[in-house]
């Protein structure tokens, strides 16, 4: 609370406050009493009334108006000692009551707007709180919830005597936890998107870990978050070709080296995954695969409008997606 808060609290304090303002501004101008020439009755008492109108509001300004008035009738107006009603004196208590008049109209008008900025400015600040815990409790909702729902598949797999439908349940449950994992990464604790090499690399980690594997790991590019749109399709194809590398390339405890990029800049955005592992099989068409894993990449790809290959260069299989960045605001 400012100090114009702090004296608004107590009306008492402000209207002592405008007294003693006007006090201190009388005893100013008797001090100063042989310095100006005659015909400055009001030269001290402008400035108090104009502070009690910004500090103390529009009562007490009127309070300290009267007072500094009275006073530099009764004191500084000749004659002075006597409250002289004379034409001439009278125009001259017009012309400051004119003039304070204006001065506490417009001062207290500006306070008053200021109160109401600052109460509009502190009820969208609450407004923005609120929404900004809303989101943040939504996304950890919907997170729970797709964990949930995998975690349920892979239960329901248990129960399930042929070992493909297992399998496949098995697979389905982690994919979507996959999922859940990707909605809890891609933003931090407060809300705010993230880029995708910070929570790329926790990804690929925790994927590296459960399938114990020992990786050599590499990350480049990728300083800027990605379009929530696009964030989800573009995080499982880099999940789905490192975890091809893992099955394939590497084999079950198997180790070596991957390599992940993103580049950013320019009219598309390219997603590289390399590894240095097996090679595919001879004739092997990545766009005729009927690899789960695959077939989701490519799913993937279709809703970004953008491509993937798959290829064997220089010893490395390198998996590349191709796509239109979106330019809308995050």
């Amino acid at each position: 609370m400012d100090l114009r808060g702090k004296i608004k609290a107590s009306p008492a304090a402000r209207y002592g406050l405008a007294v003693l303002i006007a006090g201190l501004s009388f005893l100013l101008r008797l001090g100063l009493d042989g310095v100006f020439p005659p015909g400055f009755p009001y030269v001290t008492f402008f400035p108090a009334v104009v502070v009690c109108a910004y500090f103390l509001g529009l009562r007490p300004a009127i309070l300290c108006a009267t007072l500094c008035g009275l006073a530099a009738w009764y004191f500084f107006i000749p004659p002075a000692g006597v409250f002289n009603f004379s034409f001439p004196v009278l125009l001259t208590l017009v012309f400051y009551v004119f003039v304070v008049a204006v001065d506490i109209f417009f001062i207290d008008g500006m306070r008053q707007a200021l109160d109401q900025l600052r109460g509009e400015r502190e009820r969208y600040r609450q407004l923005a709180e609120s929404r900004d815990l809303l989101y943040r409790e939504l996304h950890h909702r919907v997170s729970n919830n797709l964990q949930v729902a995998g975690a349920l598949l892979r239960l329901q797999g248990q129960g399930v005597s042929d070992a493909d439908a297992r399998h496949v349940l098995d697979q389905a449950g982690a994919r979507i936890e996959v999922i859940a994992q990707i909605q809890r990464e891609l933003h931090n604790a407060v809300g705010e998107p993230v880029p995708f090499r910070v929570f790329a690399e926790a990804l690929l980690a925790s994927a590296a870990a459960a399938a114990g594997a020992r990786v050599a790991l590499t990350l480049e590019g990728g300083d800027e978050p990605l379009h929530p749109d696009q964030a989800t399709p573009v995080t499982l194809v880099m999940l789905e070709s490192f975890n091809n590398a893992l099955e394939h390339g590497f084999g079950e405890g198997g180790e070596g080296q991957v390599r992940v990029s993103l580049e950013q800049a320019g009219l598309t955005h390219l997603l590289t995954v390399c590894n240095d592992g097996a090679a595919p099989p001879p004739g092997f068409d990545p766009a005729r695969s009927k690899s789960l894993g695959l077939r989701i990449v490519r799913a993937m790809a279709q809703q970004l409008g953008g491509r993937f290959e798959m290829a064997r260069e220089d010893g490395w299989t390198v998996c590349r997606l191709s796509y239109a960045p979106r330019r809308d605001p995050l």
